[in-house]
């Protein structure tokens, strides 16, 4: 059997090297102590995705803010209190011979309202989910440079502990997403504006970081390929942020898209695309491709990959140069090594026939609802399977699950994180 293109290294543009072309994409642990540590219970599941083969694991979201979180459970890096937790979270992922990259971010208005009922963002734009978010409050000049700073301290620290890399999330509607779209940053300031002025948030944060870890270490970008929402940020404003990280030295970008209010990275997007492309798993490889005819700049997808055979046609005829695996992976932790091997031909589970319930709560049910409970129950279900392997266990593949108890599960593990935290 011929070696498979995912068995190939991959050299960054700062001189890393990644020993194979699968990486594990961020996925919030909600595993932190109450003073927002890492634990023993990180250590367990990153080290268990280590042994399975994967050139690179990033992290699910790390605060730069302990103000300010994506929700309760997870890390915080403000400064070097926690210095010594990190280094062993750092050294247990690369047990295995990962790389590990801490991803930083910073929630801006997607912060739950048990964190903080002003949460910051680019302008006053709510979040319109049944009331879990409060209105933000709209950056001041300090309050901006303020976050950049944190950004770069948080990128240093990580470096320090032995952390591999950083990946600054820019994707998903948090606050550099949020920074870059028309739809939530109606500053009239320098900070928004134009495409080049709603991108000076991005730039300034990568810029700071860069200086804070020299030029050999890795810096990464998730990147929202589009939000897929009237008025958000495009497809054509991707392309062009893409170049300027390019003209400014970044080493990889990751490709996702959509925001809390147009979950694209958790069900696929709804925009019209050919059969041919349909065919192909990857909920966002179309706009990948267009990305790639503009940069040269190393490219990661992530979201819809599962079978082997996909994986490695978006490395030989699109260009990519990453695979993104996120939930397949809490199913299927060896999922690298089994495909880079030959040894399976898909990973994960069939998310569409997963046992999510019936009547109101189907997966195809026209109820808003429903399907609110059904993507936050999908998402669960993976979260559940981390927890699992945490505490050293193995996960359970077969897709089955019910919404309401998964509903359930993470309504009660948040309130319990949050009201723990509180009282610390």
């Amino acid at each position: 059997m011929d070696a498979s293109p995912l068995s190939a290294p991959l050299t960054l543009p700062c001189g890393a090297q990644l020993a194979n072309r699968i990486g594990k994409s961020a996925m919030t642990e909600a595993l932190a102590d109450r003073l927002d540590r890492p634990t023993q219970a990180h250590e367990n599941l990153y080290r268990r995705w280590s042994a399975g083969g994967l050139a690179l694991q990033i992290t699910g979201n790390v605060m730069v803010d302990r103000r300010y979180l994506e929700r309760p459970g997870n890390v915080v890096v403000e400064d070097e209190r926690d210095l010594a937790e990190l280094t062993a979270w750092a050294k247990a992922s690369q047990a295995g011979g990962s790389k590990v990259w801490m991803q930083i971010s910073h929630p801006g208005r997607q912060c739950p309202i048990n964190v903080a009922r002003r949460p910051l963002s680019p302008s006053s734009e709510k979040l319109q989910m049944l009331g879990l978010f409060g209105r933000p409050r709209e950056m001041t000049q300090d309050d901006i440079h303020d976050a950049i700073r944190r950004y770069a301290e948080t990128a240093r620290i990580a470096q320090k502990a032995g952390f591999d890399g950083v990946q600054i999330h820019g994707a998903h509607g948090y606050l550099i997403s949020q920074f870059l779209s028309p739809k939530t940053n109606r500053r009239k300031d320098d900070w928004g504006g134009s495409l080049d002025n709603r991108a000076r948030f991005l730039r300034e944060v990568y810029a700071a970081t860069r200086q804070a870890v020299g030029p050999d270490f890795p810096v990464a970008v998730k990147l929202n390929s589009a939000d897929f929402q009237k008025g958000g940020f495009s497809l054509a404003d991707c392309v062009q942020v893409a170049q300027s990280l390019e003209a400014a030295g970044i080493d990889l970008i990751e490709i996702s898209g959509g925001t809390y209010e147009q979950m694209s990275f958790v069900t696929g997007t709804d925009e019209p695309q050919r059969e041919s492309t349909r065919s192909r798993e990857a909920y966002f490889l179309e706009y990948a491709r267009e990305i790639r005819a503009a940069v040269a700049t190393p490219i990661m997808v992530t979201g819809g990959f599962r079978s082997r055979d996909a994986m490695e046609t978006a490395l030989i005829e699109d260009g990519i140069d990453m695979i993104g695996l996120a939930r397949p992976l809490c199913v299927h932790p060896d999922g690298a090594a089994d495909l880079i091997a030959g040894r399976v031909e898909q990973i994960g589970v069939d998310e569409d026939q997963m046992t999510l319930g019936r009547g109101s709560l189907g997966l195809n049910t026209r109820n808003w609802l429903a399907n609110l409970i059904n993507t936050i129950s999908r998402v669960e279900y993976f979260g559940w399977q981390m927890t699992r392997m945490s505490r050293n266990q193995e996960p359970v593949a077969d897709g089955r699950a019910n919404a309401l108890s998964m509903l359930v599960w993470y309504l009660s593990r948040g309130t319990w994180l949050a009201l723990r935290r509180k009282g610390k």
